[in-house]
This record gives structure tokens, C-alpha cells and sequence, in this order.
């Protein structure tokens, strides 16, 4: 017996056990045609023990174990054949382990496979395509991951967000789930909050970002201490990145001018050496512990800086134009690159002049997102949904 054909008599009994027992949907089949997605796991899961322990793949030597799960995460590339290897992780206690071992963060693979990889930088030497789709009469932004280069593909849902308007202020609560986006849920992996006017923003994250940072009292963490709500719900608001519109005095004669201060990414992160925050697990029920994250310490003082790439004037188009390289391709005050600023304290250089996030509009409700290292794609999501929020004094 070939070991190819090892491989897919194992992924056959992973898919059986998953739809056996997994509390997660594996593959396509969702609500409407138009909301074709593919969902992973994203939420703690429970195993059909039963089913599992009949299995011929229970009692693998590990040496053999290890050797068929890096062949699996190695052939499985992209989604969506790589929902076999998050599939894999959710086996057992043990297969779940050299998963962990195996797959690598966006920031060395370029790939995202769990949730956490949402909260984890991305590529350095690529970038993630990802897009946007705007439901106006829900209010929802929903998060894809680009299959293919084509810019009308389905995509891999990745998170969504709801916009909850306020009397003095703008939400948009985001989540994993596209079915569940309450605050409460163990789903909830941040917010965006804008003021009044929607030229400042603050994005807050469910857990903390790095070793020492402070939680943000809020009416969901004052619940959690009165034991007033679930036990699952979400650690707190820890306050990661806030962005800044600057007043337009040109009107809608003028670009928008924006910057982005990353209060949980440091400013050395971009050089060469640099290392940024990496979150490594998700929490859902203990306010008081952090989770695993990479942070080393002695590094510069200061959050990093990023502002928006100052566009040039096309005398024959007579608008404002970037080079988005064919990945946008309609004229919007919300399209914008986002480059690190040389105020970060360094000399500007070749690394100042990498983009790392662009957003911009390629249909009436369809939206480009492309994001790389040190951002994650939690951060670039709630940056560009500042764009989406109206803005009195910067139009």
C-alpha cells in the first residue's frame, strides 16, 4: 500500500469522525448560494470518542503519526483543501499537539489556517489577499480569504463584523461567527469604536496583545466581576492601535489624510531584526491570565506609526491615483495605502516604502483588502472599517 494512498484512506476517516463529531461545519454549504464559505475550526470542539476509537489510525507510533500529519500539512497548501489539516488538529489531544508543532504563523508560512492566525502578523516577504463584503441593509462587513487571484472568487470566510450606531459614538463589533456577534459570545475577538464626528477611532482587542497590557473598563467587564453573565465571555478591551482622520479643508477636492498608531506593535518591528507581538492562543473565559505571546523585551520605545501614501494629482484622469497593481479598480475616497511613517524615529528608507495595507473598492459592495507583516488580519480588518464610517468633517 503506497503511502499516497495511506494519506487519503486517513483523510477519508478524518472527514467521517469530523462530521461525526465535530461542533464545526467542514466545507461548503452555507445559508444562500452568494454565502458560500468555508468555516474551520473556530471554537473548542468535542470528538465523537466512539467513532475515533474504532479507528485504525488510533493507535499510530508517534514517529509514523508525526511523518503522515507533515506530509498532510505540506500538500495542503491552500484553502480549501486545508481545512484536512485543522480537521487533523481537532483529533485528539496528541494530534493537536504536532499540529501546533507543525504549522507555522503567517508571518513564516503565509498561510492562515486557525483563528488565532488572525490575531498573528503576516508575511513578511508576501502578502495576504483577502476582501470585503458590505451587507448595507445589515450592517455587516464579512472577511474573506481570496482563493484565487481573481477578484469574484467565493473566498474562505474569515470574520465578520456589525455596525451598532450609538448616541455619542460608532461600534462595530467582530467576530468569528457570522451567526453570533454579541460582545458576549466566545466568538468576539474585538471592536472598533469611533467618536462622534468619526475622525478618531480606537480598536480594542478581546485579549491582551502582549506580556503587561492594560484592560479597558467597559459594562461587559464590570458584568464579569459581578457575575452578572457567562462565565465565556470575552477576557476584556485592551486597547491595541487608535486611527486618526485629519480635517479635509479641501472638501471632496482632496484625498483623505489618516494615520494608524500600532500601541501593541513597537516601532523596531519593520527593521531588520525587528519582532512584532504574536498572539499564540485564543482565550474565552479567564479575565485575570494571559495567553502564550511572543514579546521580547528591550526593544524601542513607541507603537509603530503608519500613514496613508500620499496619492499623486493625473492631470489626464483629473483624480487622485495609487498604484493599487490591478487590485482595485473603482474610484473611492475609502480607497488608501498605508505605509510606515519616518516618524517612527528611523531613517526613512526601502522599508518605508513597503506597503502594508491597501484597501479599495472594486464594486458596489465588493472591497480589497491586502495585508502583511507586522499586522494581523484582525488589526488590518478594523482599520479598513474606519474607512467605511462616515465622516462629517473629512468630506
Amino acid at each position: 500500500m503506497s503511502f499516497r494512498s495511506i494519506i487519503h484512506d486517513m483523510r477519508e476517516e478524518i472527514g467521517s469522525i469530523s462530521k461525526k463529531g465535530f461542533e464545526v461545519k467542514l466545507g461548503y454549504g452555507l445559508k444562500s448560494k452568494s454565502h458560500r464559505v468555508v468555516q474551520d475550526v473556530c471554537i473548542p470542539m468535542t470528538i465523537h470518542i466512539d467513532a475515533f476509537k474504532h479507528s485504525c489510525w488510533a493507535n499510530l507510533p508517534p514517529e509514523l503519526l508525526r511523518d503522515v500529519l507533515m506530509r498532510i500539512e505540506a500538500s495542503e497548501s491552500s484553502w480549501p483543501p486545508r481545512k484536512h489539516v485543522a480537521a487533523c488538529s481537532g483529533v485528539c489531544r496528541s494530534w493537536r499537539e504536532i499540529m501546533k508543532e507543525l504549522v507555522k504563523t503567517p508571518e513564516l508560512s503565509g498561510k492562515i489556517t486557525f483563528p488565532i492566525s488572525l490575531k498573528q502578523p503576516g508575511p513578511r516577504d508576501s502578502i495576504i489577499q483577502c476582501f470585503i463584503k458590505r451587507n448595507r441593509t445589515a450592517q455587516t462587513y464579512h472577511l474573506y480569504l481570496g482563493l484565487t487571484q481573481a477578484l469574484t472568487d467565493n473566498g474562505k470566510f474569515l470574520l465578520v463584523a456589525r455596525k451598532c450606531r450609538r448616541t455619542t459614538c460608532t461600534d462595530y463589533i467582530i467576530s468569528l461567527d457570522a451567526d453570533d456577534m454579541s460582545k458576549g459570545s466566545i466568538t468576539y475577538i474585538g471592536k472598533l469604536r469611533s467618536n462622534f464626528l468619526g475622525t478618531k477611532f480606537m480598536i480594542y482587542d478581546s485579549q491582551p496583545p502582549h506580556a503587561g497590557a492594560t484592560v479597558t473598563k467597559s459594562r461587559s467587564t464590570r458584568l464579569v466581576g459581578l457575575k452578572q453573565v457567562s462565565p465565556r465571555v470575552p477576557a476584556g478591551n485592551y486597547p491595541v492601535a487608535h486611527i486618526t482622520y485629519e480635517l479635509n479643508v479641501l472638501g471632496s477636492r482632496g484625498p483623505r489624510r489618516m494615520q494608524c498608531s500600532m500601541n501593541a506593535i513597537p516601532a523596531s518591528a519593520i527593521e531588520p531584526g525587528g519582532v512584532a507581538p504574536t498572539q499564540t492562543d485564543i482565550l474565552v473565559n479567564n479575565l485575570d491570565s494571559l495567553p502564550s505571546i511572543r514579546f521580547l523585551a528591550g526593544q524601542k520605545a513607541g507603537g509603530l506609526v503608519l500613514k496613508n501614501k500620499s496619492p499623486r494629482w493625473h492631470e489626464q484622469l483629473q483624480c487622485w491615483c495609487l498604484n493599487f497593481r490591478g487590485r482595485v479598480t473603482v474610484a473611492s475616497v475609502k480607497n488608501f495605502q498605508l505605509v510606515a511613517s519616518p516618524e517612527n524615529g528611523a531613517q526613512a528608507g526601502q522599508e518605508h516604502e513597503k506597503v502594508i495595507l491597501q484597501f479599495g473598492k472594486i464594486g458596489k459592495d465588493l472591497f480589497t483588502m491586502d495585508f502583511r507583516y507586522p499586522i494581523s488580519a484582525f488589526q488590518a480588518f478594523a482599520i479598513c472599517l474606519s474607512s467605511f464610517d462616515t465622516k462629517i468633517a473629512c468630506e
